[in-house]
């Protein structure tokens, strides 16, 4: 019976018709019962943000994947509440993995809380759900964008790949999220390594050109003139300098490692 078989919720931040989530559902259909539930509306930096202005309207829609019609649920929402919508109200049980992906550009160093796709992990992670947030290094042009030129084949390797091991055995202490970035030029046979975070930001925010503040304006973002100092063994370094695919494990909790101690002694002071 499809209940007795793993569920895995998918899901994104670039809205239910991005084909990098369709090259992950196709990817993972073989593990498991795949239900997508995902933004109605491109939803890209939205970190875990939960509005009150979001609709939460869930229209069913048909999709096509590897050849077969599925049914898709449109959740009119961000990321993280795609994933609450979905394991609350869709799935018939808790799901047993959530994958987030695959994201159009990556998602490393400090801009990760920013990210939808991260976002939605890390609301799966709240719920007790392992879960997995996987992105594909493009260019700048595509992050918004569903273009067709882009290439998820390797990302979809690597989605099936570590989707296999989650489900297959438990998140070892402290690791909430497995966070995957894989280089724009990777195939199946790229090395993979685990990582953290880089301590600089990737992308940095571009001032708006405007005349006046009335003026409707947003924010843009570049890469960081930056990146090349990350340290050896950061996300950063292993994708943009090394080319492998970046494993990082992510934690809920987010206390700084600083002595207690320490941080007394130099509040006191």
């Amino acid at each position: 019976m499809k209940s007795d078989r793993p569920q895995i919720l998918l899901t994104n931040d670039d809205g239910i018709r991005s084909p990098g989530l369709w090259a992950a559902a196709g990817a993972l259909e073989h593990l498991g019962y795949v239900t997508v539930a995902a933004p109605r509306e491109q939803s890209s930096g939205m970190g875990r943000s939960l509005p009150n202005t979001s609709d939460g309207v869930i229209t069913p829609e048909e999709i096509e994947v590897n050849g077969d019609r599925w049914i898709a649920y449109a959740v009119g929402g961000t990321p993280a509440q795609a994933v609450l919508h979905g394991a609350l109200e869709i799935l018939p049980r808790k799901p047993d993995l959530v994958v987030s992906g695959i994201n159009y550009g990556a998602n490393v160093g400090l801009g990760v809380t920013i990210s939808g796709t991260v976002g939605a992990a890390l609301e799966a992670a709240g719920l007790g759900i392992p879960a997995l947030a996987i992105s594909l290094d493009t260019e700048l042009e595509y992050h918004l964008s569903y273009s067709t030129s882009v290439d998820f084949s390797a990302a979809a390797h690597f989605t099936a790949y570590f989707a296999r091991r989650l489900l297959a055995h438990p998140m070892p202490e402290d690791v909430d999220v497995l966070k995957v970035e894989v280089p724009a030029e990777a195939t199946p046979e790229t090395p993979w390594e685990i990582t953290r975070l880089a301590r600089i930001p990737y992308y940095e925010a571009v001032r708006p050109q405007r005349r006046d503040w009335d003026q409707p304006a947003r924010l843009g973002y570049r890469v960081s003139a930056c990146w090349q100092r990350a340290a050896e063994d950061t996300d950063v370094h292993a994708l943009y300098i090394k080319r492998n695919v970046a494993v990082t494990p992510l934690s809920l909790d987010m206390t700084s490692r600083v002595s207690p101690e320490a941080l007394a002694a130099h509040l006191s002071e």
